[in-house]
């Protein structure tokens, strides 16, 4: 199977070495730093390079990046293609660009990525993916060489739903974690002793990552998942939230402390930062 790459950041790198490592793949892949194309995959200058590619993923900041490349790409890529978007991105941004690409015969994934810059290293995320069963199955092989989950969803759509409600709930315990660390320090109880207590009844992924790698810590390093992308996030689910006229009261507190924490000029820091405001 013939693979384009875009995006070899963060998690697009290892991603994209993955594909490479797994050896049933004949990868190329494009960034605006071409240093970062791993051995053993093909550089390509430019997008229109990727034209021969079955298979074309995206790993990008944001809905701008995701739109300008997409335009570029849809001059070059072939019918029968598949255009995976594995960036996190607003919702119903992947239907509306899967329209424009059907005109070629092109078809459309979404699959956002769930893990750590750490995780993805050693293939522990997850994908979770909206795509109609038959794309599925076509681009299958290669997402299993990237992830140690995958998830399909559902349709297109469902994938990035999934990610940001995932986003929320991590943003909201992770918010309860904060408010809890501060009160038991303010209340002269050693923060380990809570935290440890904690993992007895309430153990999580984000007790362990965020809780006892960061709020405990008090390490919030740049270059890891930052504020800024945090926020992003949430505030896609605040488009979703509104068109479906619901009322989410834990949504917004999320978004106003990530809101205070990017205000105070966290925007870089890692995001549970923001307890520096509580």
């Amino acid at each position: 199977m013939r693979i384009g790459f875009v995006g070899l950041g963060v998690m697009g790198g290892p991603m994209c070495r993955h594909l490479v490592e797994d050896g049933r793949f004949t990868v190329m892949a494009h960034d605006l730093d071409i240093a970062r194309v791993p051995v053993g995959a093909t550089p390509a200058a430019r997008l229109g390079d990727l034209a021969g590619s079955e298979v074309i993923f995206l790993v990008l900041p944001g809905e701008a990046e995701i739109r300008a490349t997409v335009h570029e790409l849809a001059n070059h890529m072939t019918a029968g293609a598949v255009l995976v978007d594995c960036s996190t991105a607003p919702p119903g941004l992947a239907g509306e660009l899967a329209e424009r690409l059907a005109d070629g015969g092109v078809a459309m994934a979404e699959a956002p990525i769930a893990g750590t810059a750490q995780s993805v290293q050693n293939r522990d995320i997850t994908l979770m993916v909206g795509a109609a069963p038959e794309v599925f199955a076509a681009i299958e092989a290669p997402l299993r060489a990237m992830a140690g989950t995958v998830r399909h969803c559902g349709g297109i759509g469902a994938g990035i739903t999934v990610k940001l409600l995932l986003n929320m709930v991590l943003a909201q315990e992770v918010g309860a974690l904060a408010e809890a660390l501060v009160t038991a320090r303010a209340a002269g109880v050693d923060g380990t002793t809570l935290f440890d207590a904690l993992a007895d009844g309430a153990d999580s992924f984000a007790l362990r990552q965020h809780g006892i790698g960061a709020l405990l810590a008090d390490d919030f390093p740049e270059g890891r998942f930052p504020t800024r992308y945090m926020a992003k996030d949430l505030d896609y689910l605040e488009r979703l939230r509104s068109d479906l006229g619901l009322d989410l009261d834990g949504l917004a507190l999320a978004r106003r402390r990530l809101a205070a924490s990017l205000e105070a000029g966290d925007g870089e820091a890692y995001w549970p930062a923001f307890i520096r405001r509580l």
